[in-house]
């Protein structure tokens, strides 16, 4: 034995570094997606938080409470008098 390969090491360091970032940015990156497609905002923070609190089901319950509450805001209020819409399937060119 030689002793110690300090190219494993740093191979094992550089791995473990890109292992510590993914973990932590996922919080990021899901309030990046978040915005992209809903337009809803939120801090990794938050998200953190809440994960830490309530664990993914409590993230899963806070994401379909905002896009709950945005698609409230924005759709028009439904009467039996408003009209049908068209079928999703009428949309696509055939």
């Amino acid at each position: 034995m030689s002793g110690i390969d300090y190219e494993h090491v740093l191979f094992v360091v550089v791995l473990l570094a890109i292992l510590i970032i993914s973990f932590g940015s996922r919080a990021r990156v899901f309030c990046q997606y978040l915005h992209y497609m809903t337009g809803i905002r939120l801090t990794p923070g938050e998200v953190m938080r809440v994960y830490r609190e309530h664990g993914k089901p409590g993230v899963r319950e806070l994401f379909l409470d905002l896009l709950i509450r945005a698609d409230l805001e924005e759709a028009p209020v439904i009467t039996p008098e408003t009209p049908g819409a068209k079928p999703v399937t009428d949309l696509i060119d055939k």
